[in-house]
């Protein structure tokens, strides 16, 4: 049974979406997302082509939360190696954390509920622990301020300094309940007559409680997000994995009925991309440059349910940052309401059964580039800025200069696109649109869609809906990133993960380019993150992490059904996708990382060991012909390569968000990984 005040569910049939044009500059209708509520219609995301983008140098992470700790459990190591980089860091919670009042600690009798005082001592935490994430004494004082927002709201806002390193922490403060002690932030997503009222923590600055309304809380966030620019935004997941489990077994959880994640979560998600919308909508419709920004949107409680992915020595370090933020009773902190949240103190996020703080899962893995090389030898980059499709175009072969990038409009999208290239040479594109999005009743969708090109190297057709798997739009919403491929009898096959977490396809025909109808393939469950390869004899593979082992899709023969296969139960079990590629005597090799260790597996018909290539992330595998080059991530978090010939680590240029890109078709035959900065800028490292 689903709960019916998750966010965002809503028993209304999809509708099939046109999307607007293409880079040619043809136009085509659109249907844009439903934000705000329907009671009054607010600007809407223009999927058409050619606006100008923002470009800054100035990087900034900005991060949309539930509640305090969110970050630490869910977005490190990756906020960590921002801020370890020298990234300015804004840390927005929509929520007051304050639960039930009760502070527990462990061992001790149940103090009596103080919803204030619980408050105030985990906003302590958090300042204890990014004190220490900036490498200074956990007690440093902050500065505290009132932060004027639209609308005449206010929040409480604490700063810390080290030399032209910054975190700000902003506390929206929203109770986490309403009156009638229905779950605050959901409750607000959903009903329209809602004023959910803020709660003040002891010791603020701020001495009067507030309230929002939905409309205001998207527009205060809206704000928040024109006001300091991020070019890096955080979400937690918008649209949570299903999850049937039993009533005692959802609450000992603490997930919502129906889905692998805590409510306020899903909620929090929502709310974030709505103002992200929205902030693009606002800009567009001033007249004003796209804002540049990428998204990284990350999973929740999600981490239950999967083989753990982070090795010993980074799950160390992901956890030593709760430990100040759990704090002691016993501590001087100067803050008399406490000292953190002690439940999570000392070494219970270890300990923990849930294993939240073992892995750290990206809503959208995959690269964040998708690469090719031009006739004229220079690189060709296509990813997500702005929530919109964009080209980047090296200034001249080999230089690792990019010019400014071509708005190719598809928006709003998710952070990763898919590709594949048609016989003829035509470039495709596939994306997951956020067809609408809003609370209140309105729609909420998501779609995949197609730029297609005209011709080789030629402009883009329009954009193209290809629908979805699932029937309904609730379903809907659970998708995963698409991955395609193109055989050698000129037909493409598209992949996405689908809302029952197995695995369906639609193909182009290679003469009508027409396409199929989506079809399961059958099969168990899976993780995203597809990794779709060509065998020498043709035949289309796909690889996909399951609970127990690699998940393999594949042919009978060229010209059939790619279907389910016997999973790889004879090898570990995979934290990530297997990086997969074709071996002359037709069969095809599988590097991972096993869950929990850094240690690689190869699989392979000959059965030699794996290369020495320690780290954590997915690894990516690509052929050339000195040998398998396997792309990857240290324990330190620097992007890795390793050849036949040699390693090499990137040690220079900005700190590698999440989805480095390899690529092996540069005129010189030498491997180049592309990537994108905290300033949401990509770079090209040739190792």
């Amino acid at each position: 049974m689903v709960d019916r005040s998750v966010p965002g569910r809503i028993p209304m049939p999809r509708r099939t979406l046109l999307l607007a044009a293409g880079a040619a500059g043809t136009a085509a209708a659109t249907a844009g997302c439903a934000v705000p509520a329907p009671r009054r219609r607010g600007p809407v995301a223009d999927p058409a082509p050619g606006l100008a983008i923002a470009s800054t140098r100035r990087a900034l992470v900005l991060q949309l939360l539930a509640h305090p700790d969110d970050d630490l459990y869910f977005m490190n190591p990756d906020t960590r190696e921002a801020l370890d980089a020298g990234t300015p860091l804004v840390c927005v919670y929509l929520t007051a954390g304050e639960a039930d009042g009760v502070n527990k600690i462990p061992g001790a009798p149940r103090p009596a509920p103080d919803r204030a005082a619980y408050s105030s001592s985990r906003h302590q935490g958090l300042r204890q622990a990014y004190a220490e994430l900036l490498g200074l004494d956990r007690f440093t004082p902050w500065q505290k301020s009132v932060a004027a927002l639209p609308g005449g709201h206010r929040a409480e806002r604490n700063v810390l300094t080290d030399g032209v390193r910054r975190v700000e922490l902003v506390f929206l403060n929203t109770a986490m309940h309403t009156g009638r002690g229905r779950p605050g932030l959901p409750s607000l997503w959903r009903d329209r007559r809602l004023v959910l009222r803020t709660v003040v923590a002891d010791d603020s600055p701020l001495t009067r409680a507030g309230s929002y309304t939905y409309e205001s809380l998207i527009d205060v966030l809206t704000g928040l997000l024109e006001q300091y620019r991020p070019t890096v935004v955080h979400t937690l997941d918008p649209d949570p994995d299903l999850q049937f489990s039993s009533e005692y077994e959802r609450r000992r959880d603490s997930e919502q009925r129906g889905y692998s994640d805590h409510a306020d979560h899903t909620a929090a998600g929502c709310f974030a991309w709505a103002a992200l919308i929205r902030w693009v909508a606002r800009a567009t419709g001033r007249g004003e440059p796209v804002p540049g920004f990428v998204v990284a949107s990350f999973r929740g409680y999600y981490n239950r349910h999967w083989p753990k992915n982070l090795p010993p020595a980074v799950l160390e370090r992901k956890a030593a940052h709760l430990v100040p933020y759990g704090g002691a009773p016993d501590w001087e902190c100067g803050n008399p309401s406490g000292c953190g949240d002690y439940n999570v103190g000392g070494d219970r996020p270890l300990t923990n059964r849930k294993g939240w703080v073992r892995s750290t899962h990206h809503r959208y893995p995959g690269p964040r580039a998708q690469v090719a090389t031009g006739a004229d030898g220079r690189l060709t980059a296509y990813g997500v800025l702005g929530l919109r499709a964009v080209r980047w175009r090296e200034s001249a072969p080999g230089s690792g200069v990019w010019d400014a990038p071509d708005d190719l409009g598809g928006g709003p999208l998710a952070p990763v696109l898919g590709a594949a290239v048609t016989a003829d040479g035509r470039q495709l594109l596939f994306g997951l649109r956020f067809a609408a999005l809003g609370g209140h009743g309105a729609d909420n969708e998501r779609e995949i869609v197609l730029l297609e090109q005209r011709s080789p190297g030629g402009p883009f057709r329009a954009w193209q809906g290809l629908g979805n798997p699932a029937t309904g739009p609730d379903h809907g919403r659970r998708i995963g990133s698409p991955v395609a491929v193109t055989a050698p009898d000129g037909r493409v096959h598209l992949f996405v993960r689908n809302a029952e977490k197995g695995l369906s396809t639609r193909v182009r025909d290679a003469v009508t380019g027409r396409w199929s109808g989506w079809r399961d393939t059958g099969g168990g469950e899976i993780q995203d993150g597809l990794t779709a390869v060509v065998d020498t004899a043709g035949h289309v593979h796909v690889y996909a992490a399951g609970h127990h082992a690699v998940h393999h899709w594949t042919q009978d023969a060229p010209d059939t059904d790619v279907t389910a296969r016997t999973q790889l139960t004879g090898s570990p079990a995979p934290a990530h996708a297997p990086g997969a590629l074709p071996s002359p005597d037709g069969s095809v090799e599988l590097y991972y990382r096993p869950a929990a260790r850094e240690q690689l597996v190869a699989v392979r018909a000959d059965a030699a060991p794996a290369p020495r290539f320690g780290g954590y992330g997915p690894v990516t595998a690509a052929a050339s012909p000195g040998g398998p080059v396997l792309l990857g991530r240290s324990a330190e978090g620097r992007i890795q390569v390793r050849t036949a010939e040699k390693a090499a680590v990137r040690s220079r240029g900005p700190v590698a968000l999440d989805g480095a890109a390899l690529h092996l078709g540069s005129a010189d035959g030498r491997p180049v990984v592309v990537g994108f900065g905290p300033d949401a800028a990509p770079w090209a490292w040739r190792p």
